[in-house]
């Protein structure tokens, strides 16, 4: 799967879908404009871009609620993934089978069915007939199992993957923005008006040098994966065997005896005030400083996609997936809170809101 690929996915489900429902509920009606939860919304738009990237299948979430309980499951499963990490003897109690017990079975079965339906629907047509992962990979498949390569069902999985991994947290990530921004007007005002004094159309918004030369549109968003990261919780990590052989593995003084996982919080080190001024302020100009030192300091710290080798792949799509769709919203609409619906925002799949009212801006 190409950028150029993904961005026209993109364009086409944010173009032809998202945009669209933004221009409904701009429209006022017996009872005045009708509030948008960006929770919702963008939850649905990103697991509509996933079903295609990942299995060439059109999910249509964002206009027919047939497959939205796919989106529960993904909160459940997020909450009871992050509980786990941090506290493994929950689940070495067998405390997640309660979730089976507790009605889980049958949600459990009706995802699996959505699962085998999209698989089937895949492998009956033509490998390249659609721009997803199976496209990409497919001729590089180890079908016989002669070859120790990536096998069909391993390659499932990893599509499968593409819904917490790809849609999620990408979602959070702009839910985010838009929360931010509607509560911080001066920052709102300074990136609408870059959004449209640098593109002559909604049309000419598309991924290239132009959206790049958005310098406030990106520090926004690494602003909001900074202060809301979709990954909140700790990375945990441990040394292989043959690491030690230099020498015990020291943190700040501390011998960490062979065996120990070590981690820091990723909320915790974007909240660290020995990185980040005011770290609970949301102030995108941070990453626009000519102050190299500091920015280096931040930069050393910032790690919403983790780092190294266990770095997220999808960061760069992540990236162009947020800033077409604010480009492109913000070129089309101007939005404002709700009244009394302030939303809260947090890591994958714990947030709702925030509750935003759209109406066209004035040309």
């Amino acid at each position: 799967m190409s950028i150029p690929d993904f961005v026209f996915i993109l364009i086409k489900y944010v173009a032809l879908i998202f945009l669209p429902y933004l221009a409904s509920s701009s429209t006022s009606g017996p009872e005045g404009l009708q509030p948008v939860n960006i929770t919702d919304l963008t939850k649905r738009l990103g697991a509509d871009i996933v079903g295609h990237l990942a299995f060439g299948y059109a999910l249509n979430m964002q206009t027919d609620p047939t497959y939205r309980f796919v989106l529960r499951g993904l909160a459940v499963g997020s909450y009871q993934n992050n509980t786990f990490m941090q506290f493994p003897m929950l689940k070495k109690l067998g405390l997640h089978n309660l979730v089976t017990i507790l009605g889980g079975y049958a949600s459990r079965m009706k995802y699996k069915d959505m699962l085998q339906k999209m698989i089937t629907s895949r492998l009956s047509q033509e490998k390249h007939a659609q721009n997803d992962l199976y496209s990409f990979v497919v001729d590089h498949l180890d079908l016989d199992g002669s070859k120790n390569g990536v096998k069909t069902s391993e390659l499932w999985s990893e599509a499968l993957f593409f819904f917490p991994a790809g849609g999620d947290t990408t979602t959070t990530a702009m839910s985010a923005l838009f929360f931010y921004l509607a509560h911080y007007r001066d920052v709102y005002d300074k990136l609408a008006a870059e959004i449209r004094q640098t593109f002559d159309s909604e049309v000419s918004i598309r991924g290239g040098s132009q959206l790049s030369s958005c310098r406030y549109l990106r520090a926004c968003i690494d602003e909001a994966l900074r202060i809301s990261s979709p990954v909140s919780g700790t990375l945990w990590r441990e040394l292989y065997s043959d690491e030690l052989e230099n020498g015990p593995f020291l943190v700040d003084g501390h011998v960490i005896p062979p065996g120990t996982q070590v981690g820091v919080s990723i909320y915790a080190l974007h909240h660290n005030k020995q990185y980040f001024d005011d770290p609970f302020i949301f102030r995108p100009d941070r990453w626009l400083t000519e102050d190299r030192e500091a920015l280096n300091r931040m930069t050393s710290a910032f790690s919403p996609f983790s780092l190294g080798a266990r770095g997220c792949a999808g960061k760069a799509m992540a990236y162009l997936g947020a800033s077409l769709v604010m480009a492109k919203t913000l070129w089309r609409f101007d939005f404002t809170l709700a009244s009394g619906k302030l939303g809260q925002v947090g890591m994958a799949g714990g947030h709702d809101g925030p509750h935003l009212v759209f109406h066209a801006r004035g040309l």
